[in-house]
């Protein structure tokens, strides 16, 4: 297999728009550094950032349901862990994520801006540390490009990589061939990576992360074309480095 990195993104706020990196330092045994860190509560939720535990995806404000999320262009900066929300490319609300006047800021935005679909007033929870993920087990996010280009093809539609909410993108891999990876080691450029799931697809995928308009049936396609529903798969990080674009990528 001859592969390379061609994309890093990050999502520090769950069911917000990702961060595209050149760099990013990993880990042994963690997830990027702040991806998904913070997620929004729908209402009364049973996160607990001191003794955290996986929750149920339904409980935060995600894709899957409140498609206007992909609607909104979101920027973090690491170092004052200042969110920044955009809206047609102008700022409609921003506030320091770590302190709770930052966080009310953007709180206050969401229930005007979500109010047909939350269940009550909108919390954001986690913070630097945090993996918010249903699984629970921090993990890196993996797609192959050549079968996004598969799924194009059945499809006949052009498909942005970023409905699958990838961490890493390769490119050089036959299609398909990451589902039989499992349990096996790849190392990425410094970094060894250990495979462990494939990602079954859900209705989030549907969504057009530009437009938040839903306009695809993605399991659909994906059951009906190629007998499953799965894209992707997931790694945990076994070796840290500093993993970067253009790194070649291999089976170990």
């Amino acid at each position: 297999m001859s592969a390379v990195v061609t994309g890093i993104f990050r999502y520090p706020v769950k069911g917000l728009s990702p961060d595209a990196l050149q760099r990013v330092p990993l880990t042994a045994g963690q997830a990027l550094p702040y991806d998904r860190a913070w997620a929004i509560e729908n209402g009364p939720g049973r996160f607990d950032a001191d003794n955290p535990s996986p929750v149920p995806d339904i409980s935060f404000l995600i894709l899957m349901r409140d498609e206007r999320l992909a609607t909104l262009e979101s920027r973090f900066d690491d170092t004052s862990q200042q969110l920044a929300l955009f809206r047609s490319g102008r700022q409609v609300a921003s506030g320091q994520l770590t302190t709770p006047s930052g966080r009310q800021i953007i709180e206050q935005f969401i229930a005007a801006y979500m109010a047909s679909t939350l269940r009550g007033r909108p919390k954001i929870v986690g913070g630097p540390g945090h993996y918010i993920a249903e699984g629970g087990i921090p993990c890196v996010h993996i797609i192959n490009l050549a079968t996004l280009r598969e799924v194009e093809r059945v499809t006949g539609r052009t498909i942005d990589p970023i409905r699958f909410r990838p961490n890493i993108v390769i490119d050089g891999p036959a299609p398909w061939s990451e589902l039989t990876w499992i349990d096996k080691d790849i190392s990425v450029g410094p970094v060894r990576l250990k495979v462990v799931e494939r990602t079954s697809r859900c209705a989030a995928t549907n969504v057009d992360p530009k437009t938040g308009a839903r306009d695809m049936d993605i399991p659909a396609a994906l059951r009906r074309e190629f007998g499953h529903v799965d894209f992707g798969v997931y790694a945990t990080v076994e070796t840290g480095g500093s993993l970067a674009v253009g790194d070649p990528t291999a089976v170990v």
